[in-house]
């Protein structure tokens, strides 16, 4: 085996994507000696997506003081890849649930510190914006971030405001024309792995909200706003957002990436394959590793394993799944161009124990895999 292509995703409450690329790496060294290794670390869009494409390809982490969820001052980031021509933001930077700590309450938390990023991303000469969602303390449907980057949002009185989730209600009209010229001319990508709508029992506040410390009364009265929000935006900006699959992602942010900065909302799995140049990279790879903590229904819907394994099946590259469990509904990943599933826990124990092992237990199985392709002759 001269080349082998890593790109899995974490393995949510043990092991990072990064984690898992240097264990299977190590044990390529251990069985293939001298065999190229290409590690391109994938991130879901929220905390870590930065530095996830950061370690794929390297790049500039640009560090920035911008406004926190509760418009305090906070250091933001974004990453410039490709000599720059490309920026990747994620809006846990500014706006992540982690930020509020024990001060939960969507109602009052913004978006503006990642208007501020993605402005400053767009003046500092990017031509793309890869914008990862996830991990939000915010349901201001990105208004906040508009107001960042120039929108202006008026209420009955005619006075200018930057509206939180709790104040969706008041907006009487948006005016787009102060929109920051640089983002104008940008092409801009947001990375959205869910399909909820912007509204309703299965969008934003429902679903997402009383994980940000909503409790039933205030989940009805968000809801109540983002759809005020999607009308106005409907009149105002001229684009129906309300049932757009993701517009619900992050307190529907992926709504106002649609409405506000023209967006297009993306599968994150494709838009790192794309930003990494994945096809590329594949050409010359005798085989192509990828994972997850959990392969099962939701992950054939396109999710990281999936996505890695229709790329590489055009290219007739086989792809070994190295996973933490496999539910018994999966034999359809074969048909998608996954060539074969391992997954890693050895004995038959609870989470709680085998969490402590994932580390050892994921490195015996790669070896053991890497033994078998030895044998095989690859």
């Amino acid at each position: 085996m001269k080349k082998a292509v890593l790109i899995p995703d974490s393995f949510k409450g043990t092991m990072s994507s990064t984690r898992v690329c240097q264990l299977i790496a190590e044990r390529i060294e251990k069985i293939f000696p001298g065999c190229a290794v290409q590690s391109i670390p994938v991130a879901d869009g929220g905390e870590g997506s930065v530095d996830a494409f950061l370690t794929a390809v390297g790049g500039e982490k640009v560090t920035r003081t911008v406004t926190g969820p509760w418009f305090e001052k906070c250091e933001g980031y974004y990453g410039l890849i490709d000599g720059g021509v490309t920026a990747v933001l994620e809006m846990a930077a500014a706006a992540g649930l982690p930020m509020v700590g024990d001060h939960k309450d969507p109602s009052g938390t913004t978006t503006y510190g990642v208007g501020e990023l993605i402005a400053d991303a767009a003046r500092s000469g990017a031509k793309k914006l890869v914008v990862g969602l996830g991990g939000s303390a915010t349901n201001d449907g990105g208004c906040g971030a508009a107001a960042a980057a120039g929108v202006k949002f008026y209420n009955a009185a005619g006075e200018s405001f930057v509206p939180v989730g709790g104040t969706l209600k008041d907006i009487e009209k948006i005016d787009m024309s102060g929109l920051d010229d640089a983002l104008k001319s940008v092409e801009m990508v947001t990375m959205c792995d869910i399909d909820n709508p912007m509204y309703g029992k299965t969008g934003a506040a429902y679903i997402f909200g009383p994980q940000k410390g909503a409790d039933a009364e205030m989940v009805e009265f968000l809801d109540q706003g983002l759809r005020h929000l999607a009308e106005v935006i409907k009149r105002d900006v001229g684009v129906d957002v309300a049932e757009i699959p993701g517009a619900g992602a992050a307190g529907a942010m992926g709504a106002g990436m649609v409405a506000f900065f023209g967006s297009r909302l993306q599968m994150g799995i494709e838009t790192v394959l794309d930003t990494v140049g994945f096809d590329e990279a594949i050409k010359d790879a005798d085989v192509i590793f990828t994972g997850e903590g959990k392969i099962d229904s939701q992950s054939l819907r396109g999710k990281v394993v999936i996505g890695v394994a229709r790329r590489a099946v055009k290219q007739a590259k086989p792809v070994i799944a190295i996973v933490g469990g496999a539910d018994y509904d999966v034999d359809a990943a074969y048909g998608e161009g996954v060539t074969a599933i391992f997954p890693i826990n050895r004995l038959p124990q609870d989470f709680s124990v085998l969490k402590e092992h994932s580390e050892e237990n994921l490195a015996f199985a790669a070896e053991n895999v890497l033994r078998t392709m030895r044998m095989a002759g690859m």
